[in-house]
């Protein structure tokens, strides 16, 4: 999928939408791609002079990368962080890295989600955890227009 096909099917938008590209490899592993151009909002002060990509974004990109494992659940829904588990960052993530994230369901709960992911660059770990992540039914969400 590309990021036209990925919009189809997650919610998020730019500047947030951190995935180029995923895929089935098998029926409990996806494959996604993000390539970190230099560009980014939270590059920005996150160090001037030695720019890294903050682990909490690290986080974030294998959470959307791992929405394409509950694709047929995610119609009308969204997904929303329960807990973030066992994460573990070895390796810095720069611009020009392109980041590959490998995720597999390891528990579910009815629309409740336990997912391993690891995220690398050029084969070495960079991030890896579990992550457990809620779909919530739209029309349960309290949506204020300001």
């Amino acid at each position: 999928m590309n990021r036209d096909e990925i919009k189809k099917i997650i919610p998020h938008r730019e500047p947030m939408l951190l995935i180029d590209m995923m895929e089935l490899v098998e029926e409990n592993l996806v494959h996604a791609t993000y390539h970190v151009t230099g560009k980014e909002f939270f590059l920005k002060g996150h160090f001037p002079d030695n720019p890294v990509v903050p682990g909490v974004i690290l986080c974030e990109i294998m959470a959307q990368s791992s929405c394409m494992l509950v694709m047929s659940a995610l119609e009308n829904r969204t997904p929303f962080y329960a807990g973030i588990d066992k994460i573990r960052f070895k390796k810095q993530v720069k611009p020009g890295d392109t980041v590959n994230v490998y995720a597999h369901i390891i528990a579910k709960k009815g629309l409740l989600f336990n997912v391993h992911a690891d995220a690398k660059v050029d084969g070495q770990l960079c991030t890896t955890g579990e992550l457990t992540f809620m779909l919530i039914d739209n029309d349960k969400l309290q949506i204020e227009n300001k």
